[in-house]
């Protein structure tokens, strides 16, 4: 006999937005939305709703934006809601007083075939380690990160020109399609979850900061390359660049490698009146869309009209 769900989904960013919608659009009965509260944002720092929220607003569904997931009042509010499974997508670590709540656990959707890629960034940094593929795949939370035992998964193909943006959005349609298998494996008692497989070549996803997101021009093209797509078109590849006397932070978009012999010093700019090209091991990154302080985001040929590299030009 089906059993009957009750779910409160968690979630906050775009990318949940894609999952809740599937679920609410299958006629799943959604009967709390937990998302993080809203943040100041913009110039006028104008209190901005979580995309979760909005989408939850406008489907007129229960919502609660706690600030501390263990407070008595949050607690109670969601043992009210008599939910038997909670879905969590791009959300916070939960306290096991919150996991533990539904009578037939609370499932996490990962943005990577586990247990590689555990972590924050999962899509970027398997762009960034030039995989050829990845995936997504759902497991029942405990009380470490990413390491509970997995109900399925599914393959995702990484194309050659795969990026950040282009992934994320291919992993949230697939990734909402894995969370409806796994609602339907729940609902029919035939989910069987295998604890994840011990590897000593396990790759992480830490979180992306300003000092993990800086390029390195002394690596080879075709990393650089990786590098620029798979944090583009966020947080995006930066570097520091050293010309006509200052220094600027350049953020790199878009980036093609180039195989070539050289004796240049990595690093190195070669400026044309429509190419910019950036000295590196084997070759040259053709940069093709980049930003600068005080600027717009722009093609290379929009910001040579404007803009002039002096011949000593570096990246650093």
């Amino acid at each position: 006999m089906a059993r009957e769900l009750r779910i409160v989904f968690m979630g906050t960013p775009d990318f949940a937005v894609g999952v809740l919608k599937e679920i609410v659009e299958a006629g799943k009965n959604v009967v709390g939305v937990i998302t993080a509260p809203d943040r100041p944002a913009g110039r006028g720092r104008k209190l901005m709703a979580p995309a979760v929220k909005e989408y939850a607003q406008s489907k007129n569904l229960h919502i609660m934006q706690p600030t501390n997931l263990k407070d008595k009042s949050f607690i109670d509010e969601l043992k009210s809601l008599e939910a038997n499974l909670q879905v969590v997508v791009a959300f916070r670590m939960l306290p096991k007083i919150v996991w533990q709540i539904p009578e037939y656990g609370t499932f996490n959707l990962h943005a990577s075939l586990l247990p590689q890629y555990r972590g924050a960034a999962p899509i970027n940094w398997a762009i960034i380690n030039g995989e050829t593929k990845t995936g997504v795949t759902t497991f029942f939370i405990d009380e470490k990160i990413d390491t509970g035992d997995i109900i399925t998964n599914k393959e995702v193909l990484i194309d050659k020109d795969e990026t950040a943006a282009t992934l994320h959005d291919k992993l949230m349609q697939t990734g909402s399609e894995l969370v409806l298998e796994t609602l339907m494996l729940i609902e029919s008692n035939q989910a069987k979850p295998k604890s994840q497989e011990n590897c000593s070549a396990l790759k992480d996803a830490p979180k992306l900061t300003p000092e993990n997101t800086r390029v390195d021009w002394t690596l080879a093209g075709k990393e650089i390359e990786n590098f620029i797509r798979g944090l583009s078109p966020y947080p995006v590849a930066w570097s520091i660049l050293k010309s006509n006397n200052e220094e600027l932070k350049m953020k790199i978009y878009a980036g093609i490698f180039e195989e070539s012999e050289h004796n240049l010093t990595a690093g190195k700019v070669l400026a044309t009146k429509k190419e910019l090209k950036i000295a590196c091991a084997g070759g040259f990154i053709d940069v093709k869309e980049l930003q600068l302080p005080g600027k717009r985001k722009m093609d290379v040929v929009s910001l040579l009209n404007g803009f002039t590299f002096s011949e000593d030009s570096e990246l650093m």
